[in-house]
């Protein structure tokens, strides 16, 4: 029997990449850096952190930032992008053991060049502790940031990233369902129809729009003003999570995120800012910020949804200049997976 663990469930460890003065962060690497300062400290005080850097000087270079933090380990190897949450193992219990699920990274549907991130994981099991652990390679397209899941045998995902063309062309959604059960113990699939956020070139990724805070919770991205370029898509989707019922055929306590005004790029392209992208973590919630009045009430509605969690203000405005944010540049593992 396979089981893919929830987010909330206690964790052994978080993988982040940090980014290089050569990647895209260049125009923003200081105020970048200081963001992955504060989520590293967050992280290191509640479980290990593996930091992955290109070389030993960039490692330097990062602990000069940093200082000296508790649990904290590098690992050295080249990525082409940060957002380790779509590239690095996916985990799952089998028969009451864990192993790495090393699926196939084609840079979001061949956007962008991806030979050193679809090899991340290759060279993550040349070093422990990662060399001790089960391992499979599967021959599937599938990001991390594409599925959530309740722990319990529900996944929840969006057609337009799973059933794209650009990912596993041929397949069909109950193919695909078939995939999603072999590989991560699927017994219910929820999919949304939803356009992706201004700025997100994932094909809509789930963690972008809606996530389990719990098994009958989910809470997700949500837009109220008529004038928005967003809102009727969002709306469409609100009214799909409402038709949604877990598998005791329950509906789902929904909680809306409101969406931070918008935030823009050098050419005026509107960045995918959202609360959806929060990171659970040992006993405690990071929830991205930006500087935005609604960044109040989001924390505000995310208490509700965590009671036994610290809800933590985390900036991530810099972050969104490349696309992405907390969940996205995070990957956790579950207590079992790394001693």
């Amino acid at each position: 029997m396979i089981r893919f663990p929830a987010e909330w469930e206690k964790q052994s460890a978080v993988l982040i990449a940090w980014p290089h003065h050569t990647g895209d962060f260049s125009n923003w690497l200081a105020s970048v850096e200081q963001s992955y300062r504060f989520i590293a400290e967050t992280i290191s005080r509640r479980q290990q952190l593996f930091i992955v850097c290109k070389h030993f000087e960039h490692q330097q270079h990062i602990e000069s930032i940093i200082g000296e933090m508790p649990a904290t380990r590098f690992i050295h190897a080249d990525v082409n992008d940060i957002w380790v949450r779509d590239t690095v193992f996916l985990t799952v219990e089998e028969n009451n053991h864990v192993k790495l699920c090393n699926f196939r990274f084609n840079g979001w549907g061949d956007k962008y060049p991806h030979d050193k991130d679809n090899a991340l994981n290759h060279n993550l099991l040349s070093v422990p502790p990662f060399n001790k652990q089960a391992h499979t390679d599967i021959d599937f397209i599938l990001e991390g940031g594409s599925i959530e899941s309740d722990g319990l045998g529900t996944l929840m995902t969006t057609r337009q990233c799973l059933l794209n063309p650009n990912r596993n062309q041929g397949l069909s959604q109950q193919e695909i369902e078939q995939h999603l059960q072999q590989f991560l113990g699927a017994k219910h699939v929820l999919w949304l129809d939803q356009d992706n956020l201004s700025g997100d070139d994932t094909d809509a990724h789930i963690d972008t729009l809606a996530r389990f805070c719990s098994a009958n919770t989910i809470a997700y991205t949500s837009c109220e003003d008529a004038q928005d370029p967003h809102y009727d898509g969002l709306k469409k989707m609100e009214a799909q999570l409402q038709a949604f019922r877990t598998l005791n055929n329950e509906a789902y306590h929904l909680v809306a995120l409101p969406m931070p005004k918008p935030i823009f790029d050098e050419e005026g392209i509107q960045l995918p800012a959202n609360y959806a992208n929060f990171l659970i973590i040992n006993e405690a919630v990071m929830v991205p910020v930006y500087d935005d009045p609604n960044d109040a009430i989001a924390l505000q509605r995310l208490t509700a949804c965590f009671p036994n969690h610290q809800i933590i203000a985390t900036p991530c405005r810099p972050l969104v200049h490349q696309y992405g944010s907390l969940h996205c540049m995070t990957m956790q593992f579950p207590w079992a997976v790394l001693p």
